[in-house]
């Protein structure tokens, strides 16, 4: 069997230890071929200790890693043959882009004529035909992630894993190579797993999304569920809800929570009862309208181009972010509101 035309592969309850920590518990995860996943969550949350397990960087404490029927988690980094990129993009400095890229054709022993062509092939993916007889350092950073992307792919790898390799770039940089990422994984039709702690990368490219916190699975599901229905009051926190509000839930024809002293109607995702409960809104569900129910005063506001965003304070002491269509100052009494589907209650 070619690993490169596998169907899936297959995390079988991948845990790893690190003495007493685990690191990982029992991570399951099915991933097809021509998938993109990203591992999202906080520092320390286990992404990249994943991904070490997963390139053979890493011994697994115990389950397995499977492509289709062979299991390759007795196998060394060689063996697996996946592509890697490195968030510090890991080139030779003295070697020249066309000797970065064919370095793993290289250590294959391929024919000369063979690398020149895969490698020619690469640099021409990823937009770098020129580029080929520079050095690393002649290079921009986000050229220098180009190489590093190209050197992954051009031994043809079954699946790619990237370590957040955007992280070291600017702004306009990374979303220019975050359609630039994606394009390339559409053209070579391989899987992806890619690491990242930007809730905003994670959507704009994955086709589903692992959550993990504190080495465990929270949530798997596609960018649209995770941004609109986060199975966790933690999820909803990581995925943009800054509004996470200690309140007391009322299931009656509708549920009822209140938040800094007013009384809204909200959406259950795991409310079974009244009780104590977690209300989560994101800032931009948060709006400023003259009717609304909660009464708050501006602390802080910013311009951000279209609209205001800032902090409020309601009457109870409750920290509130909001939006504003109109230009909002600090120490103005403001009036919030928000729409019940966009106010998520899970139980505390």
């Amino acid at each position: 069997m070619s690993l490169r035309n596998f169907k899936a592969l297959r995390l079988d309850a991948m845990s790893r230890d690190f003495g007493s920590l685990n690191a990982l518990k029992g991570i399951t995860l099915n991933v097809e071929r021509g998938e993109f996943i990203a591992l999202l969550g906080p520092s320390g949350c286990g992404k990249s200790t994943a991904l070490n397990c997963l390139a053979g960087l890493l011994p697994l404490s115990s389950g397995a890693i499977w492509l289709d029927d062979k299991r390759i988690d007795t196998l060394g980094p060689e063996g697996r043959g996946f592509g890697m990129v490195f968030q510090n993009y890991a080139l030779f400095p003295h070697m020249t882009v066309r000797k970065n890229i064919g370095f793993g054709l290289r250590m294959q022993n391929r024919p000369k004529d063979e690398i020149a062509r895969r490698v020619e092939e690469a640099m021409r993916l990823v937009r770098l035909t020129n580029q080929g007889d520079k050095l690393p350092g002649q290079l921009s950073g986000g050229q220098q992630q180009r190489v590093a992307i190209a050197r992954a792919i051009v031994v043809e790898p079954p699946l790619v894993l990237m370590d957040e390799p955007l992280s070291n770039l600017d702004a306009k940089l990374r979303l220019e190579m975050r359609a630039e990422i994606r394009r390339i994984h559409a053209s070579l039709g391989c899987a992806t797993i890619y690491v990242t702690h930007d809730q905003d990368e994670a959507l704009s490219l994955a086709d589903r999304i692992v959550v993990l916190r504190d080495g465990q699975t929270r949530q798997i599901g596609t960018p649209a569920e995770l941004y609109g229905r986060p199975a966790h009051s933690d999820v909803a926190e990581f995925m943009g809800y800054r509004n996470i509000v200690k309140t007391a839930a009322i299931l009656g024809e509708h549920l009822e929570v209140t938040i800094g002293g007013a009384k809204l109607w909200g959406t259950s995702v795991d409310i079974v009862a009244s009780g104590d409960a977690l209300a989560a809104i994101r800032p931009e569900d948060l709006s400023v309208t003259a009717d609304g129910p909660i009464s708050a005063i501006v602390q802080t506001a910013e311009y951000r181009g279209r609209d205001f965003f800032g902090v409020a304070l309601t009457q109870d002491g409750t920290e509130l972010y909001f939006r504003s269509e109109v230009s909002v100052s600090q120490g103005e009494a403001i009036r919030l509101s928000a729409e019940p589907h966009r106010i998520l209650v899970y139980a505390a």
